[in-house]
C-alpha cells in the first residue's frame, strides 16, 4: 500500500500560482470573448461575425472558458482535492491548442493564434507537471 505525503511549502506555493495564473489565463480570453464576442471573432479570425446564431455559439464557447476558469481558481484554493477540475481544463486546453494549430495551418486564423496555442501548451505541460508531481506524493489522480 502506498503511503501518501503532502505537498507543502514552496511546492504547494508554485501549484497553487500556476492555478491562479492559469484562471486569470482563461479569463483574459473569456471576458472578452462574451462581452464583445463579434470583435473577439474578427480578432482571431480576421473575419466579420454577422449572423446572430454564430454569433451566440461562439459567445457559449468563451462562456465555457470563463467556467474552466472558475475551476482553476476552485483547484488554486486546493490542489490536491480537484485533480478532476484539472485533468478536464487540461484535456481542453490540449484539444483547443491541437484545433487552434491545425486551423492557424490551414491559414483559417490570424497569427494572434499562435499566442493562445503556445500559452495553452505551457499550462498543459505544467498540468502534467502536477499530476507527476500528485502520483510521486502517492496521491490518486482522480
Amino acid at each position: 500500500m502506498t503511503s501518501t505525503t503532502t505537498m507543502i511549502g514552496r511546492e504547494l506555493s508554485f501549484f497553487r500560482i500556476l492555478f491562479f495564473v492559469s484562471a486569470l489565463w482563461n479569463f483574459a480570453g473569456a471576458f472578452p470573448g462574451v462581452f464583445d464576442s463579434a470583435g473577439m471573432y474578427e480578432r482571431e479570425f480576421g473575419k466579420v461575425l454577422a449572423d446572430p446564431v454564430m454569433i451566440a455559439v461562439y459567445r457559449g464557447a468563451w462562456a465555457t472558458a470563463f467556467l474552466y476558469g472558475l475551476g482553476f481558481l476552485m483547484v488554486a484554493y486546493n490542489p490536491i482535492r480537484h485533480t478532476g477540475v484539472v485533468m478536464m481544463g487540461g484535456l481542453g486546453k490540449a484539444l483547443f491548442a491541437l484545433n487552434l494549430l491545425i486551423m492557424y495551418i490551414n491559414g483559417w486564423t490570424s497569427s494572434f493564434a499562435i499566442v493562445v496555442i503556445v500559452g495553452d501548451a505551457i499550462f498543459v505541460l505544467l498540468f502534467v507537471l502536477y499530476f507527476w508531481r500528485l502520483k510521486h506524493h502517492g496521491h490518486t489522480l482522480i
